[in-house]
């Protein structure tokens, strides 16, 4: 069950990929640029799934932190990370988008093997921090500094929505190992 949430989640980070893929298909093919045929079809029945499964996928994850306890916490210090991991994604997002021509077989398959091999990464290495979907919908990354309820001070990278304010109790969730919520 969590290698299908871990799926679902990296298939989440690049959800913006593939609505600019699906637009770019969709516009070629209402200016009769390209057809439809069985390469354009299959890539559009692809990729509006596997958008779909990963945001169904994040938004049970995000709407799960409601009904999850986590420990209280007090945050210390700040920095705001997120710039740091999204413009990685959004320069593989321009060059997939933009230059990549993915109504070629050959250009199908290595997006796909690219995918493969990221999902692989991200995966094994529970990336699951680097998910600019989260940022879009208002989250924003951060590695604070914090005091738990035993006062240990401890480092944690989590996602935040709204303005985070030091020195503030908050409720850190641990959702996946890698994936920090406060709320």
């Amino acid at each position: 069950m969590k290698k299908i949430k871990s799926i679902g989640l990296f298939l989440s980070s690049f959800a913006p990929l593939f609505v600019l893929l699906i637009l770019k298909i969709l516009i070629e093919i209402i200016n009769q640029n390209w057809s439809f045929n069985f390469l354009n079809c299959t890539l559009l029945v692809i990729l509006i799934s596997a958008m779909t499964f990963g945001i169904i996928t994040l938004f049970k994850t995000v709407k799960s932190l409601k009904a999850t306890k986590g420990q209280r916490v007090k945050v210390t210090t700040k920095q705001n990370l997120t710039d740091q991991h999204f413009l990685g994604y959004f320069s593989l997002f321009v060059l997939f988008a933009v230059s990549f021509e993915i109504e070629m077989y050959s250009m199908a398959i290595i997006f796909f093997v690219v995918m493969f091999m990221i999902g692989v990464v991200y995966i094994k290495n529970d990336m699951y921090y680097i998910n600019p979907l989260l940022n879009i919908f208002g989250y924003s990354f951060y590695k604070v500094v914090y005091i738990n309820s035993n006062n240990q001070e401890k480092q944690a990278n989590v996602f935040f929505k709204g303005k985070l304010i030091l020195n503030h109790n908050f409720e850190l969730v641990d959702k996946y190992s890698n994936l920090f919520f406060i709320k």
